[in-house]
């Protein structure tokens, strides 16, 4: 066995006859184990929020959606339709357009976006699940499925023949308007389901037919603003937005579901950043402890460290003894605050202790990833602090 991690171990295991030392000791391990456990829980808690809150959006975005560079829209030709057919990878794809618009009931008005869709949206997006009240519209009709918040702020309902929900658009064109009656396309459309997702979703959009929202719009047949899309499992992302970017000439804009919630993620993981940051100083100002106590190691054991420096141990040997001593109790200390912090991680999520409502448990997420980032921290930090303070161990203590 090593000489110098016999030693270590040895002192790890002893206890000295200086009673402070060993209570600074055992502070330290303690410090180390609590940080550790301390810094999973917390990372796993921060990874649940960060899926609870994405899992809203996931709801509505697509895997890739394609989008016009310039302009509010792009047209699809015979040949280039027969390529997106034929991408590989590629489960569903629907033609959608976007538009703000005015809607009217009842006296009241609301400025929401139309979300017009063909009859393959539901495979790409799966929003037939999120619908409490109603149906999901039928093709080719003057149907619209809409958001819980738009319906309460219009006091709507569903299949009121009584009163007309009207939609109003803008008119494209050039030139001064003369008759505010002739600015606008309008027409009556009929509320036939209402979907609740978040409270931003569900005062966005008012789903309808692809044909009706091109009618309102004067969109030609072939003219959408956008495209949505499904990729199978295991997919080649950027292998299909190369392809997209083909087939469309580099005229379009192709973005993935991060990208599309590109503000979303940012805030997400600089939370997430700046709490791994704060509880790393924590386990910093925790290791000054463990310097603390090695260095105070190095003078109980002065004595012992002369003799071995006469019968000749190199000065590098004997820093080692101390270099190992701080980081196997840093090992030590990681391993068992992580097995503990998976414990009460694993208990979370699956017995559901503690709830923030009486039907949503605290979200919490294991994963590999923040196993790693606990260790590598832990140990980097631990070799660190126990490097400088083994570095006090010199031939002018030894003399």
């Amino acid at each position: 066995m090593n000489f110098s991690l016999y030693i270590a171990k040895r002192y790890i295991f002893s206890r000295s006859k200086n009673n402070a030392i060993n209570i600074i000791t055992r502070i330290a391990s303690a410090g180390i184990v609590i940080g550790a456990m301390s810094l999973f829980v917390v990372l796993s808690v921060f990874s649940g929020l960060k899926e609870f809150s994405l899992s809203f959006s996931n709801n509505f975005d697509p895997d890739l959606k394609v989008t016009a560079l310039k302009g509010k829209s792009i047209s699809i030709s015979e040949e280039q339709q027969r390529k997106l057919l034929k991408l590989e990878g590629v489960f569903a794809q629907s033609k959608i357009i976007e538009e703000r618009v005015l809607f009217m009931f009842d006296g009241k008005e609301e400025v929401a976006a139309i979300k017009g869709v063909d009859s393959i949206y539901s495979k790409v997006n799966d929003v037939k699940k999120n619908i409490f009240n109603g149906l999901w519209l039928k093709p080719n009709t003057y149907q619209v499925v809409v958001g819980y918040g738009i319906s309460e702020k219009l006091s709507l309902g569903l299949f009121d023949f009584n009163n007309k929900l009207e939609v109003f658009v803008p008119k494209p064109g050039k030139g001064a308007i003369e008759n505010p009656e002739e600015a606008f396309n309008k027409t009556s459309i009929i509320p036939v389901g209402i979907y609740a997702i978040s409270e931003d979703l569900d005062s966005k959009y008012v789903f309808a037919d692809l044909g009706l929202a091109q009618e309102l719009l004067e969109y030609k047949p072939n003219q959408v603003s956008g495209i949505e899309i499904k990729l199978k499992p295991n997919a080649d992302e950027e292998h299909i937005k190369t392809a997209l970017q083909e087939i469309f000439n580099n005229t379009v804009i192709v973005k993935n579901r991060a990208q599309l919630n590109d503000s979303l993620y940012k805030m997400l993981n600089t939370e997430n950043t700046a709490v791994y940051l704060i509880f790393t100083l924590v386990i910093i100002l925790t290791l000054f402890t463990l310097a603390g106590a090695i260095i105070m190691m190095i003078l109980d054991k002065k004595g012992n460290l002369k003799t071995l420096y006469n019968l000749g141990t190199e000065v590098k040997d004997l820093r080692k003894i101390f270099l190992l001593q701080g980081t196997l109790l840093t090992v030590f200390g990681g391993l068992i605050g992580l097995v503990l912090g998976t414990i009460i991680v694993l208990i979370q999520q699956h017995f559901q202790i503690i709830m923030i409502t009486q039907t949503l448990a605290y979200p919490v997420v294991f994963s590999i990833k923040n196993v790693l980032l606990v260790l590598a921290t832990i140990f980097s930090l631990g070799l660190i602090a126990s490097w400088i303070a083994s570095s006090r161990v010199s031939k002018k203590l030894l003399d």
